[in-house]
């Protein structure tokens, strides 16, 4: 797996037939190592590391149901009160982040009514935090910390 504008973590990885597998300790459970599941390893690590997020408050794989379709948001931060605070929505490190990949997590916040909202691809993060009362939002020169949130 490629390098990512991250910093570098241990993980256990093994094989799985063809593949590898890595292991996701919010899930408790080894799963299918892809681009997109080494984006969201690393981030993980860097909000509990880095960023100081209890990972007791995060979940990955969040079913949500919009408009009678099933969905998952791929990590789910709570709130000391067990509310949604923020979203996570990942990207392989090869794809790029557009509008598409904005419009996927404001439908699950549409949902999940979480404060922030960020998107990674591994290489480039964005984060925006919103304005439920003024009906705006406003993009953060960086990622908080969880106790700024």
């Amino acid at each position: 797996m490629e390098n990512l504008n991250l910093p570098q973590y241990q993980f256990k990885i093994r094989p799985r037939g063809e593949g590898y597998e890595i292991y996701d300790s919010l899930r408790r459970r080894y799963v299918a190592l892809t681009p997109e599941e080494w984006v969201r390893q690393h981030f993980v690590n860097f909000l509990v590391a880095e960023r100081q997020f209890p990972a007791s408050l995060m979940n990955n794989e969040v079913s949500l149901v919009q408009n009678g379709i099933r969905r998952r948001c791929d990590t789910l931060v709570f709130d000391h009160t067990g509310s949604p605070l923020l979203i996570v929505e990942y990207k392989a490190p090869q794809v790029a982040i557009n509008q598409a990949v904005f419009d996927q997590i404001v439908r699950y916040n549409m949902v999940l009514h979480a404060r922030y909202l960020i998107v990674s691809n591994g290489m480039n993060h964005f984060c925006c935090v919103i304005d439920y009362h003024s009906k705006s939002y406003r993009f953060l020169p960086s990622i908080p910390m969880y106790g700024e949130l």
